[in-house]
């Protein structure tokens, strides 16, 4: 999906964008700092997602929304709250308030998605072999490939995640989930609020611990225990 930040403050673009970087399925289309702005550039580049603030000089957020024709997705992201309840009556997406963290961010864009999704037209292809199928990761200032039938688990650490392959990890700065949201959900699987699994390599399991083909073991978080009979 394709996004707009339209915001008068540089903070909020740098913020948003920070976030961005950690949602895998959005892309920054632009930055605009007024509303008339954003005017200009909608009418010369489409977008699928707007974030947009509400107080700014001369055109405010609302206004702005009211003279759209054919409006994208558009999440609020306001320090005021007051504005909440006419916002939603322009049928936005979600109402973020400043300052707002990645989780309810997170929240955000994927309810955003979901509504994305709905608006397209199905379309029959051809799956593609398994093999092929790859994420695209940043480690080290580079991107690095990664097929996912190699993937054995992904580890939590902080504000970055480890993908262990067969003996090695690439570490990553995202959270695990963001890998959630992007993985298939029929062969990653989360066991732990450390832990994404691909079930490919389980072993065996015993109890509340997961047996990997590799002799790793890998616990199985108390909320996530509904998960082991899927797995078995």
């Amino acid at each position: 999906m394709r996004c707009l930040i339209v915001d008068d403050e540089p903070l909020a673009h740098e913020i948003i964008g920070q976030y961005l970087e950690d949602v895998p399925f959005l892309e920054i289309a632009g930055h605009c700092y007024r509303a008339t702005e954003a005017l200009t550039f909608l009418s010369a580049q489409p977008v699928d997602l707007i974030f947009l603030d509400i107080r700014m000089p001369r055109l405010s957020g609302l206004e702005f929304l009211r003279t759209l024709t054919h409006r994208p997705l558009v999440i609020i992201t306001s320090a005021y709250e007051e504005h909440a309840l006419e916002s939603f009556e322009l049928d936005v997406c979600d109402y973020l308030l400043k300052p707002f963290r990645f989780d309810r961010f997170l929240k955000a864009v994927n309810r955003a998605q979901a509504e994305f999704s709905l608006k397209q037209p199905a379309v029959s292809a051809p799956a593609a072999p398994a093999e092929s199928l790859r994420i695209s990761v940043k480690s080290d200032k580079k991107q690095v490939l990664i097929d996912l039938d190699r993937i054995q688990y992904l580890e939590s650490l902080g504000n970055y995640v480890k993908i262990w392959e067969d003996g090695h990890f690439t570490l990553t700065p995202r959270t695990l989930t963001s890998f959630e949201t992007q993985l298939p959900g029929d062969t990653f699987i989360r066991i732990h609020k450390s832990f994404l699994l691909n079930r490919h390599f389980v072993h065996f399991i015993e109890g509340n611990t997961i047996h990997l083909k590799n002799g790793r073991e890998l616990p199985v978080g108390k909320n996530f225990r509904h998960v082991l009979k899927s797995l078995s």
